[in-house]
């Protein structure tokens, strides 16, 4: 009789609804090249529990030419809005706080590079939507 044997439970987890892989550009109001980083969820903010939704967007910067805050401001709404809020669980504790980060390039969270632009807005999630709260 053939023995059996244990195998280890393989849990796979569907990704959310509308998730689009890592690298896949995520469309954004000023039609810049942007794409997913991270989410930072363990680092409190001032306002409490806060999650860091970090993107990487090369077109922000200094260059000519470059995306400036005023039109990457549009973005980072729309980053709030579009993709953290349907991405945050409806089990658990929830953010008092969801921070939206756009940097020309991928950068250690915490560690500060004076050669990286980064644009931050914070924002106060409320009844299905995000509600500017600045800096």
């Amino acid at each position: 009789m053939p023995r059996l044997t244990a195998l280890p439970f393989l849990l796979i987890a569907a990704p959310p609804v509308g998730a689009q892989a890592v690298d896949a550009p995520i469309p954004v109001p000023s039609g810049q090249a942007v794409t997913f980083l991270d989410v930072v969820t363990d680092e409190r903010g001032p306002s409490g529990l806060t999650y860091r939704f970090r993107f990487v967007a090369p077109g922000i910067g200094k260059d000519v030419g470059a995306v400036d805050f005023a039109m990457a401001a549009a973005d980072l709404d729309h980053l709030c809005r579009e993709y953290a809020l349907p991405r945050l669980s409806s089990v658990g504790p929830q953010p008092s706080q969801i921070v939206i980060t756009l940097a020309d390039r991928p950068i250690e969270f915490g560690v500060a590079d004076p050669s990286v632009t980064q644009f931050f807005e914070a924002y106060r999630p409320e009844n299905g939507d995000c509600i500017w709260e600045g800096f």
